[in-house]
């Protein structure tokens, strides 16, 4: 019987966290594995880290999939989840306290559904942000830069090198701008006819 505490029934035999591709904006992964764990498979997130608890006997190969798995599901539930305009408004001072040193200070962040042209709008001078309904549902991390996009308005009013200058310190600004414009290609492609069925 091994004395090494780690080694244990029951305890973690390895934990390791790996860093995401730089530029890819994706939280830190830590791996948690566990002599107690048999089968299941399960993962949350822990502040701005995502954990996943695997079974201490996977291959790397397994958890490399499993990993993959996890992460996606994460996403599907995430993506799901729409928050509220009290939750907006939470959200929109964290984000600026976080990337903005606080700064930013919206008195009003909600919901509308007039912005069909737009994923959002600002009005500085009443420093008042409204987002479009069509982000519900999508991931948390585009409803961030949305926010983080009108939350820079409030401090610089045009696009111009400094605006951008701002929305760098957030690390998923060129995924969620991807992701959106996917979104607008995506609508304006043709529609198949729909298919009678006889």
């Amino acid at each position: 019987m091994s004395a090494d505490p780690l080694h244990r029934a029951g305890a973690p035999q390895r934990s390791t966290t790996s860093q995401p591709p730089s530029g890819s904006g994706a939280s830190p992964i830590e791996v948690r594995r566990s002599t107690r764990r048999r089968r299941t498979v399960s993962a949350y997130r822990e502040g701005d880290r995502t954990v996943v608890l695997i079974p201490a006997r996977m291959s790397e190969a397994e958890e490399q999939r499993w990993v993959s798995v996890m992460l996606d599901k994460l996403a599907a539930q995430e993506s799901k989840r729409v928050l509220g305009d009290d939750e907006l408004t939470e959200r929109a001072t964290r984000l600026s306290a976080q990337y903005f040193d606080g700064r930013a200070r919206p008195a009003s962040v909600r919901w509308v559904t007039n912005q069909n042209t737009r994923w959002g709008s600002c009005t500085p001078a009443e420093g008042s942000i409204r987002l479009s309904h069509r982000l519900q549902g999508m991931p948390e991390y585009v409803i961030d830069y949305v926010l983080l996009h009108e939350l820079a308005h409030l401090l610089v009013p045009g696009h111009g090198p400094r605006f951008w200058r701002l929305l760098d310190a957030y690390p998923r600004t060129e995924r969620a701008r991807g992701y959106l414009e996917g979104v607008v290609a995506a609508d304006r492609l043709p529609h198949a006819p729909p298919t009678r069925d006889e």
